[in-house]
């Protein structure tokens, strides 16, 4: 076991409870000793009004650890951390801890995002191949026939040959779903107003609007940021412009959809969903969501869940030795990439 030496960096775990636990094997916690001065076994679960052991760690800590449920790190936070230089964040998004305050003191930070992108974009992959086979309304029918049936006939035009995917969104998780997309015969069709026409043909996509996609892909995945400009992006009119029996994919956010105007065309049967996330989450207890045949609505479990936050701890273990090395971050976030991402 290697033990941490003085010009090591002093670490505090900050996150949720419970996370820690999940997140970390024995072999993590020793790599985590090895590579900073901190005791593996102090997770920090509010920085806002620490007890004085936590608060003393808080006051020595140059990198903060961090992963779900962590505190938001005001101002007021920071002034209790005069010594932190950076912030390693062993999940995805960061928008709901990392604050302006952390851009204005120069605080370095890097995300897991790359680690959690791969569940999310192995869900959709999922998703998108069971759509095209139509499973949900055929599991729906067999369980109430239970009886011989020409399925051929009634599932004629179904299948994964030459099917048109749209993707929305060339996010990470966007474009690991085009890439896990490549060895299937699907087109794939991209609505993103940041990917240029060059960028998009060497993803392998077709460019085009959001109606246009909406109007010839028989499945959609959304892969958008929650953004002030992606409320409800999609809504009345791009619904009414799915073909019947199209299938709606969500793994991202909620508020994307807007839901009042989902909830008509999929009771009416009129199209399908699979949705990871709803608005709100979970639906209420009376939401038709939970009972209708042509929807599958599944717990925010897209990103990473058991052995897959591994992955996450890997990677920010992985930052943090370069950190130690005084390397820069190999995956920083920055702050004017906050404006159009995750």
């Amino acid at each position: 076991m290697h033990h941490a030496t003085d010009n090591q960096p002093s670490l505090l775990l900050a996150m949720g409870p419970g996370i820690a636990e999940r997140l970390f094997t024995d072999r993590h916690r020793i790599r985590l000793a090895g590579l900073a001065r901190t005791d593996p076994h102090l997770v920090a679960h509010d920085l806002a009004a620490p007890a004085p052991h936590v608060a003393a760690a808080l006051a020595e800590a140059e990198v903060l650890f961090t992963c779900w449920g962590a505190t938001p790190l005001t101002a007021e936070v920071l002034d209790a951390a005069p010594n932190l230089r950076a912030v390693i964040h062993a999940a995805g998004s960061v928008k709901h801890h990392i604050t302006q305050a952390c851009w204005d003191r120069s605080v370095a930070v890097t995300s897991a995002a790359a680690a959690n992108a791969l569940p999310v974009a192995e869900y959709t992959l999922a998703a998108i191949l069971f759509a095209g086979k139509r499973v949900l309304r055929s599991a729906a029918r067999y369980r109430a026939l239970r009886a011989d049936h020409d399925w051929g006939a009634e599932l004629h035009g179904a299948g994964n040959h030459r099917r048109t995917v749209g993707v929305i969104g060339a996010s990470r998780i966007g474009r690991r779903v085009i890439e896990l997309l490549r060895p299937f015969d699907l087109d794939v069709l991209l609505y993103d107003p940041y990917v240029t026409p060059r960028e998009a043909a060497a993803l392998g996509v077709e460019p085009v609007s959001l109606d246009g996609l909406c109007a010839r892909s028989s499945v959609i995945s959304v892969h958008a940021p929650q953004l002030p400009a992606t409320h409800h992006m999609i809504g009345t009119r791009q619904l009414a412009a799915m073909p019947v029996g199209a299938t709606l994919i969500n793994t991202a956010r909620g508020s994307l959809i807007d839901e009042s105007a989902l909830l008509p065309e999929l009771v009416s049967g009129r199209l399908n969903a699979v949705l990871d996330v709803t608005d709100p989450e979970p639906p209420p207890p009376d939401s038709p969501l939970y009972d209708l045949p042509n929807v599958l609505l599944t717990p925010h479990v897209a990103g990473s869940l058991g052995g897959e936050l591994h992955r996450m701890a890997d990677q920010s273990l992985d930052e943090l030795e370069r950190y130690a090395r005084g390397l820069p971050f190999a995956d920083p976030v920055r702050p004017e990439a906050l404006h159009h991402s995750a």
